[in-house]
């Protein structure tokens, strides 16, 4: 057996490697998108919305959403179930309403969340979107769901 290593070999062994890697790249995407297709719900009208206000008002870049943008304020993946969403669903989307109609809150030593003119349809629309990503099961993650 020869001890070193041609060309050719190592050019099969990178080709070899490149080859078995993208089989389970390409498996471990059909996986996730069957797993996706079986355990989504497809979102309403008004959550569709309400995420295109929550792309438009740029709330990702300081909230985060299922860990993903800003760290500066909370993970808001589970905030529907954090105000009493799945005991409560009127009172949740009327505290959480009322939470963002009053802001800037003015706290001394709180981040401010800046005030956003919303319409009620707009509101309503925002709060449908986080009630629906409250609905998505994370397997979860983020780990720490208050953030």
């Amino acid at each position: 057996m020869s001890e070193r290593l041609t060309k050719s070999a190592a050019r099969n062994i990178f080709f070899g490697g490149t080859i078995f890697f993208f089989v389970i790249f390409v498996a471990l995407v059909a996986q996730s998108v069957n797993y996706a297709i079986v355990n989504g719900a497809v979102p309403s009208e008004s959550a569709a919305h309400g995420k295109r206000i929550w792309e438009r008002h740029a709330c990702f870049d300081c909230h985060t959403l299922f860990g993903e943008g800003a760290r500066f304020a909370p993970e808001l993946g589970q905030v529907w179930l954090r105000y009493g969403g799945a005991d409560d669903p009127d009172g949740a989307r009327d505290r959480l309403k009322d939470w963002i109609k009053a802001q800037p809150s003015r706290v001394e030593g709180r981040h401010q969340m800046p005030h956003f003119d919303l319409s009620d349809k707009d509101l309503d629309d925002l709060v449908d979107f986080l009630r629906y990503t409250s609905g998505i099961n994370t397997q979860n993650w983020p780990p720490k769901a208050k953030g």
